[in-house]
This record gives C-alpha cells, sequence and structure tokens, in this order.
C-alpha cells in the first residue's frame, strides 16, 4: 500500500508531463476499483454522480457526506484521489479553510474548491472575495502533514456566464493566491483553452464536454489533466434506463450482451 505522503506527490507529478492526465470521476468504491483496473493513474471524485447515488441533484450533498464519500473513493485503490469539494461548504475564507483542512485528514491526494456559491444562493462570488477563499483554501492545503494538490474552479462557462476575459483574470489570480492547478470547466473551443494555457503558470485542467477538442487537441496546446465530471455516472444510468425499459416494455433480455462483458470487469477489476 502507498502512504497518502506517495500518492499526493505522485499527483502533482503526473500534472508536468508531455501528455495530459486523464482523470474519470468514479462515484463509488467499486467504480474506482473498476477505473484503477483499467490503467487510470489518478482519480477524481464527482459531486453530481455521488448526488446522483443519493437520489438527489448536484449540490445536495452535505460536507460531511462529501468528505465520507472521498475517503471511501480514496481507501478503495492505491491511486491518488482529488476531492470535488464544491465551493468547500463555506461562503466565507475561515470555512473554506476548515474544510480543506478537514479534507487533508482523510487520505485524499487533492481537492478542489470553486468560485460559485450553489443553488441556494445562486452567484458567482465576487472576484476579491472568490480570490481570498482560494488562498485560504491553499493555505490550509499546503500546511497539511501531508500537503493536498488544490484545484480552484473558475465556473462561469457552467453558470450562464460564458466571458473568457474574467475567467482567466479569475484563474490569473488564484494562481497567484496559491492554486496548484487552475480549472475553467466549460470551455470547448481550442483557442480559448491555449489561451488559458498561455496566461496561466500553473497546470490546467479541462472538462471533457461535447464537441471539447481531443485528447491529442489538447496536448498540443499544453492542457495539463482532463476530467470527466458526472458523464461517466450519467453513461451507467443511461445504460440502467435502457436496460430497464427494455425488460418492463419489450419483454426481452437483449441487455445481457452489456451484462456479461460487465460482469467480465467486474471480476477483473474485484479479484484483486
Amino acid at each position: 500500500m502507498t502512504t497518502q505522503r506517495e500518492r499526493a506527490a505522485r499527483f502533482a507529478a503526473l500534472h508536468h508531463r508531455d501528455r495530459p492526465l486523464l482523470m474519470p470521476n468514479p462515484w463509488d468504491a467499486g467504480v474506482a476499483k473498476v477505473f484503477a483496473s483499467l490503467g487510470f493513474e489518478a482519480l477524481a471524485t464527482t459531486s453530481s454522480g455521488y448526488a446522483a447515488t443519493l437520489g438527489r441533484l448536484d449540490g445536495d450533498v452535505t460536507r460531511d457526506e462529501a468528505l465520507a464519500h472521498g475517503a471511501d473513493i480514496a481507501a478503495a485503490t492505491d491511486l491518488p484521489v482529488s476531492a470535488d469539494l464544491e465551493n468547500a461548504y463555506a461562503d466565507d475564507p475561515d470555512g473554506v479553510a476548515r474544510t480543506i483542512t478537514m479534507a487533508a485528514a482523510i487520505g485524499l491526494a487533492g481537492c478542489s474548491v470553486e468560485d460559485y456559491s450553489g443553488r441556494a444562493s445562486n452567484r458567482i462570488y465576487d472576484a476579491q472575495l472568490a480570490t481570498d477563499r482560494v488562498a485560504a483554501a491553499a493555505e490550509a492545503a499546503h500546511r497539511a502533514t501531508t500537503p493536498l494538490v488544490l484545484t480552484a474552479r473558475a465556473e462561469n462557462f457552467i453558470r450562464g456566464n460564458p466571458d473568457l476575459d474574467d475567467t482567466i483574470a479569475r484563474l490569473q489570480a488564484y494562481a497567484s493566491a496559491g492554486a496548484d492547478v487552475v480549472y475553467a470547466p466549460g470551455i470547448s473551443d481550442l483557442a480559448a483553452i491555449r489561451r488559458v494555457v498561455e496566461s496561466v503558470d500553473v497546470p490546467v485542467n479541462v472538462l471533457a464536454v461535447p464537441n471539447a477538442p481531443t485528447i491529442d487537441e489538447l496536448a498540443s496546446v499544453g492542457v495539463a489533466r482532463v476530467s470527466i465530471g458526472g458523464a461517466f455516472s450519467y453513461v451507467a444510468m443511461g445504460a440502467v434506463a435502457q436496460a430497464a425499459r427494455e425488460f418492463l416494455e419489450d419483454g426481452t433480455y437483449g441487455f445481457w450482451q452489456v451484462a456479461g462483458a460487465g460482469a467480465q470487469v467486474a471480476r477483473a477489476a474485484f479479484s484483486g
């Protein structure tokens, strides 16, 4: 078994290679083991995928639930795990720091903090407050016994404000405040992604959204990491719904073609 410190060091190093780190987002321990068996080098939790396992929408998970889930995923394999902690379950910098300090104690290699307040108040934080929150998160992440890789997220593009200049200014401020990685989910234009990469001096994560550039194209502009958010959990949900409709409406069992392949994957992933 690798130690948390070893996983965190490995995670940091994986952001500094010629090719992007491909980081899937498991929603439970079994899926984490599957991803590890397939050869992925690091994992990240997904707030939306985990919320769906509880029958809830994204944003309806508590801090204690998210941390317990992060600990479960971190314990499932020897891979480094970064936790999606949404807005760190706090508006003020002190509250953010408390959440990150708690996250550092559960076996993670990294975590993220975003500048969106959540659905309750549904706002992007003022740029100065957002930067202060990142600074507090970075200080907490880096002073931990095992320092965490902190990812700072600018949420404009997935919250109805596709302002590239503001997004870049925020990412620059977050990097200056101590973020190790920056991330603006929702940007899908290669030229815009290139601008982001060239505008900051820390690794950049890109979300694999529909019509996003290929991994080769992202590598060509210097992207360090690509994640998929809740996409794979929705793939699974869509496949289950399709199989269930066949069973319910058609009375046939064609879904066993996919189920049989899934059983083989599970045997391979769980046998060790």
